[in-house]
């Protein structure tokens, strides 16, 4: 069977579409076949990020930020509004619409690239075959001398929470939720669980998110954790860690949820909805035939090398479906990155320096290594750690909660970290990531001139603090 394609990629969300794209435009012959559907069963471009992930979030986040903003913020501003109300019907469709020309608009990006576009389930075969059921059941075999997957991750089913699209639901269908829960349950307490519950917190429900770790964002730098804790918790945010949820039960249109704590205690407690948020795993279900030559790791993501060669040859897999954080931006390099090496370029991917945010208000963004990776391995490092609190832009926009944390080597300079939850949280620490991709130590950044009055001062004077030479706050001792 002669080949079809040089390049077949299996899903259309960042990573996918994005690969798709820029093997195209390397002049290689581009397919990629989407299982997505909408509500009128029409096959969607855009996976989970634009569907049912970062985007429609994104959109509830500012919605329902606007709304707390107006209601409780602009009075300090000398501003007096009349009675504040939502219409979340109107907020849910302004979500859809973002929704809907983003997703027609990679089909745009498809057509002017050369990409071709097929919506259906696809499924791997040995010899670097692709098995495409499409939506009206008719079957494809589809060959490429490169197959590229990127079939991204689905949220994780707990036993004890069974999700029955009402009372109980996941981060999809949390976002499809267009009447305000008088008390709304939150089953943990990580990126997901948080973004979610600062929406629905602004919009009056009483939020109480319940989590199975003893540490609050055990991933983070646990400064600025428990930085956040106190912020989200002074918002009205009510978080149970230790907490471990051992049954549910739907009575009506309520759901009670028992949970014990590390001392063994059980607790019941009544929610008018319940959300459940306690990771995303891999989608492999139906992927791989039993000869596709293709291996899984122990976490159940596709085995992949550091270019993200698959074990079988020719086949690449790329996104959420892989190693590492589950992060679209990822992905999305990662799709380059592959596409980039199959038209014969060496391109290769930083994998210290991956942002990562939670996009609550404020945010909180961190990119490269924690404190509490530097100490588990043993090397010396300075810090430097400036409040908003003394920021006057901040103060000038009445956003003053959070601090900014950095992070160098004690003999180089070099930056190894930087930490943040603060008002622009996510730009801010793009910066850093720039200055970490050229090697750039914390004098670098204490020697730039920064504008004023700007937030980005909060990450000069860390960057001065680093070194005890903080201007606008009183610098710590430092270690002879």
């Amino acid at each position: 069977m002669s080949k079809n394609y040089d390049v077949i990629v299996i899903g259309a969300g960042p990573a996918g579409y994005v690969a798709a794209i820029r093997a195209a435009q390397l002049g290689l012959k581009t397919i990629c076949i989407e299982k997505w559907r909408n509500a009128d069963g029409d096959g969607v471009n855009g996976g989970t990020c634009l569907n049912v992930g970062c985007i429609p979030s994104k959109s509830l986040l500012d919605s329902s930020y606007k709304f707390y903003e107006a209601k409780s913020q602009l009075d300090v501003h000398g501003i007096s509004t009349g009675e504040i109300s939502i219409d979340l019907k109107a907020m849910v469709n302004r979500k859809n619409k973002i929704i809907s020309q983003l997703t027609t608009g990679i089909a745009g990006l498809f057509k002017a690239n050369g990409v071709e576009s097929l919506f259906g389930t696809a499924k791997l075969l040995a010899g670097r075959k692709v098995e495409c059921v499409m939506h009206n059941g008719e079957k494809k075999v589809l060959t490429a001398d490169n197959i590229i997957i990127a079939t991204g991750s689905k949220p994780i089913d707990i036993p004890v929470a069974k999700i029955n699209g009402s009372s109980i639901v996941d981060s999809s269908g949390a976002l499809e939720i267009t009447k305000t829960p008088k008390k709304l349950g939150i089953i943990g307490s990580g990126v997901i669980g948080l973004e979610l519950g600062s929406v629905w917190n602004r919009l009056g429900s009483k939020v109480v998110l319940i989590e199975a770790m003893d540490n609050f964002l055990s991933i983070i730098d646990q400064q600025i954790a428990l930085e956040t804790k106190k912020i989200f918790t002074k918002q009205g945010m009510d978080i149970r860690l230790s907490s471990r949820v051992t049954a549910t039960k739907v009575r009506g249109k309520e759901v009670t949820v028992t949970y014990k704590n590390s001392a063994g205690e059980e607790t019941s407690e009544t929610f008018d909805k319940l959300i459940v948020c306690v990771g995303r795993m891999p989608y492999t279900q139906g992927l791989l035939a039993d000869d596709s030559g293709v291996d899984l790791d122990e976490r159940g993501s596709i085995f992949v090398n550091d270019q993200c060669e698959t074990t079988a040859g020719g086949v690449w897999a790329v996104g959420d479906v892989v190693r590492g954080p589950m992060l679209a931006h990822k992905g999305s390099e990662e799709g380059v990155m592959v596409a980039e090496r199959i038209a014969g370029q060496k391109t290769q991917i930083n994998y210290d320096i991956i942002p990562n945010v939670i996009y609550t208000h404020p945010e909180v963004a961190a990119v490269g290594k924690t404190e509490e990776q530097l100490k588990q391995a043993g090397e010396d490092y300075d810090v430097g750690v400036f409040p908003f609190s003394a920021s006057g832009r901040a103060m000038a926009a009445n956003d003053t909660d959070g601090i900014v944390k950095m992070i160098a080597d004690t003999k180089t300079g070099r930056i190894l970290g930087c930490h943040i939850v603060g008002p622009s949280a996510a730009d801010l620490v793009q910066q850093i990531a720039i200055a970490m991709e050229f090697g750039s130590n914390a004098e670098d950044i204490a020697m730039t001139v920064f504008a004023h009055p700007t937030l980005s001062e909060t990450v000069h004077e860390a960057a001065l603090a680093v070194n005890g030479h903080a201007i606008h706050m009183p610098n710590r001792k430092r270690k002879k």
